[in-house]
Parts: structure tokens; sequence; C-alpha cells
């Protein structure tokens, strides 16, 4: 059984031009100890879907889903207090934005206690003692005095390393992260991934990372999500979708990754912008943008077809194709994930 199974999940918003369907009918899985990556431009629905899942979407979004199961259990059919003995605890969830995740109003300390006060009961000297051991682990100096530090007195990169042990403070089984890595440096970033990977390699917990840079994706998922539009628009295994991507925009989006357009002029890009509620298109939501779109594209909705390892939601997924001179198998060399040597990001067509 997977540890998180989702089916058919929906998130609408009730606006003023009308309702607007930000997540429309996708399925998810994650395995006990698996990394899920999910990429996609902004607009696409990813922190939509992890927050439906957390509980942690505004008054007037409506959630609906076939299955919503985390660890057997159907999270829709809990009652608040239900879900929130689960969220927090057993999934947890690092934000975007470390600077304005933080209450800049309560300490270090009261911060990390909390969670560790409404889930595992702990006060005084060992409730202490726990946080600075949380932040031992994700690698901030004299933790001890950092306890009582407000958050404006921390760096972007110290403030999501206190993120990153809030969430995994009380042992989560599966661990969201969104856009982990946004508004950091170079350096920073490189960082902070290998403090994710290497606690959940350590602690065995599921990890979904969302993120736009492709390159995130080849170095630390095993199995890759591309979102578009409130969509799944493909889901394969790593290795295999950036080898032989079968939706255009998979295609699109690897094609614009800097490492693939070495020796030409122009940085391939993708014309135009993810469809909001007043430019939903017929048929496939990505045809107007779409170099292949036929006349099927434009008045049928595709669904998942099975491709080889995997799905992809088009009706002419692409070829095989050969990949260009001096990319490896996996899409990227290591040397474009912004190392501490300096070297470049190499973020995707989705920035």
């Amino acid at each position: 059984m997977a540890l998180l199974d989702i089916r058919n999940l929906s998130v609408a918003f009730t606006t003023r031009a009308g309702t607007f369907r930000a997540v429309d009918g996708i399925d998810l899985s994650v395995e006990e100890g698996e990394v899920l990556g999910i990429v996609g431009e902004s607009g696409s629905g990813k922190s939509v879907t992890s927050l439906a899942l957390m509980g942690l979407l505004p008054p007037g979004s409506r959630v609906t889903a076939d299955r919503l199961n985390f660890a057997g259990t159907d999270l829709l059919s809990l009652s608040p207090a239900q879900r929130r003995r689960v969220v927090g605890k057993d999934i947890a969830m690092v934000f975007q934005e470390p600077m304005s995740s933080l209450n800049p109003c309560f300490t270090v300390g009261f911060q990390l206690g909390e969670t560790l006060k409404v889930h595992e009961g702990l006060s005084g000297r060992a409730l202490r003692r726990r946080c600075i051991e949380l932040l031992e682990q994700v690698g901030i100096p004299d933790p001890e005095s950092r306890l009582s530090a407000f958050p404006h007195q921390l760096s972007g990169g110290m403030s999501q390393r206190v993120m990153i042990a809030i969430a995994v403070a009380c042992n989560p089984r599966l661990l969201i992260a969104d856009e982990p890595t946004t508004a950091l440096d170079v350096t920073i970033q490189r960082q902070i991934l290998d403090l994710l990977v290497g606690l959940q390699r350590d602690r065995g917990m599921g990890l979904i990372l969302i993120t736009h840079d492709m390159g995130v994706v080849a170095e630390t998922a095993q199995r890759a999500v591309v979102m578009y539009a409130g969509q799944v628009a493909e889901t394969r295994p790593v290795e295999a979708l950036f080898t032989r991507p079968r939706h255009p925009y998979t295609g699109a989006l690897l094609d614009a990754l800097p490492e693939r357009a070495l020796g030409k002029r122009r940085l391939p890009t993708i014309p135009g912008v993810v469809p909001g509620i007043m430019d939903r298109p017929e048929g496939c939501v990505f045809n107007p943008r779409c170099r292949f779109a036929a006349a099927r594209c434009r008045s049928e909705r595709p669904a998942l077809f099975e491709v080889d390892e995997g799905l992809a939601r088009c009706f002419y997924p692409l070829p095989d194709v050969p990949l260009p001179d001096g990319i490896l198998p996996g899409g990227l060399h290591t040397r474009g994930m912004g190392q501490a040597s300096g070297e470049g990001l190499g973020e995707g067509a989705a920035r």
C-alpha cells in the first residue's frame, strides 16, 4: 500500500468571475521512503495540491476527491481535531519564503517548541534539549543561543533550516517541501537540498519536492510529476522523463534548459502563459502553446495515456529523440545544480 494515495483530487475557488478550478482531477501517490518531484510553472496547481492535502486552504475553497488516503487513513473522513493530530506530526510541510514563514513576534525556541508540546507532550528541560538537538541536526551553529533569537535576526538560509527543524521535529512519515530553495543564493540552495535529502534518507521519510527547477528534480527525485494548469501532464521515473519526454510541455521545459541549448544563439522558450479562469481553452489545456497541436487537441480533452514506464496526457506523445551532445542520461550534468563552486544553477523554462 502506498504511503500517500490521491485519486481525482480537485480544488475549486469561488471568485467574482466565477468558479476557478486550480486543481483539476489529479492522481498522485508516494511510496514509503520515495522522493517525488513535482514540477511546473507558477499557476500549475503544485502548491494548492499540497495545501489541500494539509487541510490549509482558505475559506471559500472546495476540495473533492475520490480518495485522499494517508497510511491507509481517509483524510477527508477525519474531523478537524483528528486531522490536526495528523498534520504537523505524520505529515509535515516546509513552506515557501522562509523569511516570511516564521512568526516575527516569537523566538525560534518558542516556535520550534510549540510543535513538540502539541504533538509530543514535551515540556521543561526535555523540551529544551530536544529543540537544541533538532537545531544541531539541521546544521545551525551555536543552537542553544539561537533558541532566543527572533526571525529577523536570522539569514534566509538559517530561517529555512529552522523551518525544516520544525517540520521534522515529530519524525513525520511524509515531508512536503514547497520551493524550499526560493530566494536563497546558489551555495545555500545546494546546502538546503543536501540537508533535505539527507534527512529523508536517514529517517526513511517520503518526500514530495515541489519546484520550478528541473535541475533539482533531476538530482534529487526518483519519480517526477509534471503539472500544467491544474492537471498532471506527465508522470514517470526521472531518468525516463529526462531522456525520453512524452508530453510536449515536458519536452519544451527540457529544451529550455541551458545545458541543452549549448551552441545555440538563443535559449528556447515556451510562448504564452498558463491559462487562468478567463482564458481556459477547450480541449487540451496546453494546446494554445503547443507547436504540435492538431484539430483533435483543440476540441477534445485528453486523458492520461500509458506510455513507457508511466503516463502522459497527450493524444500524440513525443517520439524518442536523441539527446544533444554532452548531455548524459538523466538530462543534466551535476555541475548544473548550483554547487558550492559557484557554477550556474541551470534553472528550467518554468522560472
